[in-house]
């Protein structure tokens, strides 16, 4: 039977463990809320540049090979240095990033279009390096977090990334209104730049300074042990994590499922935009829908699911969801935009269905290979490694979102549904991967 002392030091310790989870999920909610708000006004700022779409996918591109490159970087230095100084250096760097972005219309009407797309590119490659903290924040969470709640504990951060997706997108699509800006343009002093581009990439900017000042004023680091192995380059952490049997298939499979899902990131927009007319306001409100799904799933279903079935089988889910989402999506056109019911309202078509359905598979496939793997890449980590073999893993997955993009946009050009589908066909060697331990 356990002292009263010692029954009090545990609660103790429990509730220093749940604040800390807090602090550090409430910190990647507010820094991906500043993300979300780009993301339904970004395709049609490419887009008023006068380039062709392949410069969407590159533009997407730009930040995932950034944050390929920062993210084990990131992990390693959280693991010798410290999780929070490389919260907080990141979180602020984002910030200048997005401001910077806000300007490149009017760099590009002052100087040129290329004067106006490299600024563009250069916050973006800025924002994914920034970008690249994911790592120390999941390698955090592990930190304070028991094995048997480590996959729970870890759902919260996608359900951050969730709830981000749901107010980010909706607040973008809000400041991209025409009333909005004509509004938020009369109140401010005529130098600053106000357009349906500029105001989302400014609010972004408050967004990540408002998790700076969260992360400077209440986070903590944590109590662990720290790495006191001799610092290892980019090439080398890839090589022994390929090299290590239980990781490796952790790799390649962050890889293939980023890969697959780019298609989705990069060309919802214009897709939904070119085949069923919706505005940047009508694609933020869905994809606040495909947020609010994931909030449940990644907070409460799928930490549910691995503790019950464990996080092999919640990943093998996922996959399967995942992939039903993206041949629903490419065949969504074919359920047409007339009334689905001859008495309900006009606006509920056949596409809208589809489009809901596909949402509500995307969200839980998502979520759940996200969770399940991060899952798995803790438990195969040892204490000192935690930071280490999430930023090869993130780092991956980066690669894969990086690769994907450019393609995604150029298959995209050729025929409006190939992404889609070779997004499908990409996840069925996961499972593969996945199907026995190693």
């Amino acid at each position: 039977m356990s002292s009263p002392r010692a029954a009090t030091a545990s609660d103790a310790d429990a509730f220093q463990s749940r604040r800390a989870v807090a602090v550090v999920v409430g910190v990647v909610f507010v820094d991906l809320l500043g993300f979300g708000v780009i993301i339904p006004v970004l395709p049609f700022y490419v887009r008023s540049f006068g380039v062709s779409d392949v410069f969407i996918g590159l533009l997407a591109a730009s930040y995932s090979l950034a944050q390929f490159g920062a993210a084990p970087v990131l992990g390693r230095i959280s693991d010798e240095r410290g999780r929070r100084p490389v919260l907080v250096l990141s979180v602020g760097v984002a910030g200048v990033a997005w401001l910077v972005f806000g300007f490149a219309s009017q760099v590009g009407a002052a100087a040129g279009t290329t004067a106006g797309l490299v600024v563009l590119f250069g916050a973006r490659l800025l924002a994914g390096a920034a970008g690249g903290n994911i790592a120390a924040a999941q390698a955090y969470i592990a930190d304070v977090t028991p094995l048997e709640r480590r996959a729970g504990a870890l759902g919260l951060v996608g359900a951050a990334f969730g709830l981000g997706f749901v107010f980010g997108p909706a607040v973008g699509g809000l400041l991209a209104d025409e009333t909005v800006v004509t509004a938020v343009r009369s109140a401010l002093p005529a130098f600053v730049p106000v357009t349906r581009f500029s105001l989302p990439s400014f609010a972004a900017a408050g967004f990540s300074f408002v998790a700076l000042v969260a992360a400077v004023v209440v986070l903590e680091e944590p109590p662990r042990t720290r790495s006191s192995a001799g610092r290892t380059s980019f090439v080398a952490q890839f090589r022994a994590a390929l090299a290590d049997a239980t990781l490796r298939p952790l790799v390649v499979a962050f890889f293939l499922t980023s890969l697959s899902f780019a298609g989705v990131t990069v060309m919802f927009v214009p897709f939904v935009a070119d085949v069923f007319g919706y505005g940047a306001t009508e694609a933020a409100l869905f994809l606040a829908y495909i947020g609010a799904l994931g909030v449940l799933n990644q907070g409460v279903l799928v930490g549910a699911l691995a503790r019950r079935y464990g996080a092999r089988w919640v990943v093998r889910a996922g996959v399967v969801s995942l992939c039903a989402a993206l041949l629903v999506l490419a065949a969504s056109p074919l359920a047409g935009t007339d009334p689905l019911l001859a008495a309900g309202p006009a606006w509920v078509t056949g596409g809208l269905a589809a489009l809901l359905a596909f949402g509500a598979l995307a969200s839980f496939g998502n979520g759940a290979i996200t969770v399940g793997l991060a899952a798995l890449v803790s438990e195969s980590a040892g204490a000192e490694t935690q930071g280490s073999a999430f930023g090869v893993t993130q780092g991956a997955g980066s690669l894969g979102r990086t690769v994907g993009p450019p393609l995604a946009a150029a298959a995209y050009v050729f025929v409006y549904w190939s992404p889609f589908v070779a997004g499908a066909l990409l996840l069925v060697p996961v499972v593969a991967l996945l199907r026995t331990r190693a």
